[in-house]
């Protein structure tokens, strides 16, 4: 591992906790909790904001304060990445909610969204000094490691921060273009002949191509295979055998399966196939690091006793943590507030509901904690720490005589607070780490990590409620696959309505997958989202594999322009959401091409999306004479 720390030594007096540093990083704690918003809801995923934020913090501190430490551009980057995680944790399970045709309200979200971050920070505090200092030879964090080299290579920050503008505002650009004003089709389609109900979509999206181009060609091609087995081989299946047979999921409709058309027949089946592969292949990423698991769960146990036990210790500037008799009494009140949550929404047994929510957050966030040092955050099994939370805690919850509505609220709330928990914990992880290699101090960062939560859960609820009522949450727009299997999961256990046949199906999917060496988490996602989503991050991950090999290297400045790209598109977004929802978008319908020749031609669509992805490889390439053997 590369050794650099400490950028600033512990007697050195740099500025750190500055007011600019934590001002600019709450704006980007937003800003990136936004994008991913609506970038999780569309595809199930998130991206780490660390970098970007990293980035964009020594760009705009250079030009509007001519001078900034490396530990104030930290701070900003450890402030700002905070939006990203707890959006993450936010759009996995709280949509659940709408899903269920029930609006929370906003101070809701925003109580859900904070407890959940901030006992995220305060479990993880207490294993920073193993994971981060006694096993830093054995855990690289990757984004964190990544991210100090950014940081001590910040003189570079103009060129970088170009890259991540210019993906900005071509994002931007493009989702105004076709989405404000309709310009041209956002997902055109082509019918396969000769294959019944064989659709191939591509939605011609700047984001999913950013996102395939940082996930790579190999995990683009999982989730490529998942969805050609679902649109190609599951779905014209059903509508050959199926021809004569009513629906079992909508009989009430009296609809013929093989009257179906692909988009019917995925919104009946494929998407509790799809649920099953998913629920399986987080089951399958928590089965493998339960050696890890354990081994996190005894050492940090242990070392938070270790650390109780301390007294009257001296640590240097680098390595003091805020004491642990405020941890502990943050833990405390956490719990006694969860507690009262609970009581003010009128759940019963508010003590037992708060126990599960304290004891699943403690063990999994240890966990989440020590797997991120292993294999990055974009790899943590969140969704599969989640759905094992939903389970215990729903099986439980039925098995105490809370079932319906009751229960469900309780269990989706169990779940919402202990996943924010689980991700802002592998967040504020590689932070920590990304401080101990540039030599900040611990205890401002871990400030700086209970601010960035507060900013972005400010304005979370928001952000779901504009793009709820603009897009429709569980929508072809927003499928929120995360948020709709947990929803699923509850109901299933809560009522016993959940087709179970499917279900099965699409576990046994994934077990197969799993069997042939794959990562079938990646496989189940695809399988569960619609196809054309699956398309464009596959060109994403294919020109990041032709830029890696031209450029004999891994590429960073593809990633940093990819990064601009998804926040571009994901704050325009947002911004259409804000006009329609206000009904301020009477010039947009006005200068509508929609149902025009050019707006509606699938072909048309198509050039943009190839000028963007050309644009990508551009700015990714490297030049000739710049590439050493």
């Amino acid at each position: 591992m590369k050794e650099f720390r400490h950028a600033v030594p512990d007697e050195a007096n740099v500025a750190e906790f500055s007011f600019k540093a934590v001002g600019l990083g709450a704006i980007l704690a937003v800003i990136f909790g936004m994008a991913n918003a609506y970038l999780g809801l569309k595809v199930g995923m998130t991206v780490s904001a660390s970098i970007p934020a990293a980035v964009v913090s020594m760009a705009v501190m250079r030009y509007l304060f001519k001078k900034a430490t490396i530990l104030e551009n930290n701070m900003s980057q450890t402030v700002g990445s905070a939006g990203e995680s707890l959006a993450a944790g936010v759009i996995f399970t709280i949509p659940a909610i709408f899903i269920w045709g029930v609006d929370p309200k906003l101070f809701e979200i925003f109580v859900m969204a904070l407890l959940g971050g901030w006992m995220g920070i305060v479990f993880m505090i207490p294993l920073r000094r193993y994971l981060i200092v006694k096993e830093h030879d054995n855990l690289p964090y990757p984004e964190g490691t990544a991210c100090a080299e950014v940081l001590a290579a910040g003189e570079e920050g103009g060129s970088k921060a170009k890259a991540v503008f210019i993906g900005g505002i071509t994002g931007a650009l493009y989702k105004f273009l076709m989405s404000g004003l309709r310009l041209w089709k956002g997902a055109p389609e082509k019918v396969i002949p000769g294959i019944k109900n064989g659709l191939l979509g591509l939605e011609s999206s700047p984001s999913l191509l950013a996102v395939g181009y940082i996930i790579g060609p190999r995990i683009a091609a999982y989730m490529l295979g998942g969805g050609l087995l679902g649109w190609f081989v599951i779905i014209p299946l059903i509508s050959i055998f199926g021809s004569a047979l009513s629906s079992p999921i909508y009989p009430s409709q009296e609809m013929l399966i093989g009257d179906m058309g692909a988009w019917e027949i995925w919104d009946n089946y494929i998407r509790y196939i799809g649920a099953g592969a998913v629920a399986v292949g987080g089951f399958v990423s928590l089965i493998k690091s339960i050696p890890t698991i354990f081994e996190s769960f005894k050492e940090g146990f242990g070392e938070l006793l270790h650390s109780a036990s301390k007294k009257k210790i001296v640590f240097k500037r680098t390595d003091y943590d805020i004491p642990i008799k405020y941890v502990l009494l943050m833990i405390i009140c956490l719990a006694i507030l969860t507690m009262g949550w609970f009581m003010y929404n009128g759940i019963e047994a508010p003590v037992l509901v708060t126990i599960l929510v304290v004891i699943f957050s403690f063990f999994f966030v240890t966990v989440s904690s020590r797997i991120v040092g292993i294999v990055g955050s974009s790899s943590n099994p969140a969704s599969g720490m989640t759905i094992a939370t939903l389970l215990v805690a729903s099986l439980i919850l039925y098995l105490s005589g809370y079932s319906g509505h009751e229960g469900m609220m309780a269990a989706i709330t169990i779940g919402a607070i202990v996943c924010i928990g689980i991700c802002i914990a592998g967040d504020t992880s590689q932070d920590l780490k990304t401080g101990y290699l540039v030599g900040a101090t611990p205890w401002k960062q871990q400030i700086g990590e209970l601010i960035g939560v507060l900013a972005s859960a400010l304005a979370i609820g928001f952000t779901l409620y504009l793009l709820n009522e603009s897009y429709g949450i569980g929508s072809k727009e927003l499928a929120a696959p995360q948020a709709n299997l947990m929803a699923m999961v509850i109901k299933g256990v809560m009522t016993n309505s959940l087709p179970w046949g499917l279900v099965f199906v699409g576990g046994f999917s994934a077990l197969v997958i799993e069997l042939f060496g794959i990562n079938s988490l990646a496989f189940a996602v695809g399988l569960y989202l619609p196809l054309s989503l699956s398309t464009p991050i596959i060109i994403g991950g294919v020109i990041k594999m032709v830029v890696d090999k031209l450029n004999k290297k891994e590429d960073e400045t593809g990633i940093l322009m990819s990064s601009g790209l998804i926040a571009g598109e994901a704050l325009m977004g947002v911004l259409i959401a804000v006009f329609v929802y206000f009904k301020w978008n009477t010039i947009i319908e006005m200068t509508s091409w929609e149902n025009g020749p050019i707006g509606s031609s699938d072909l048309f669509a198509l050039i943009p999306f190839v000028l963007v992805a050309a644009l990508l490889f551009y700015i990714s390439k490297i030049k000739k004479e710049e590439v050493k053997d």
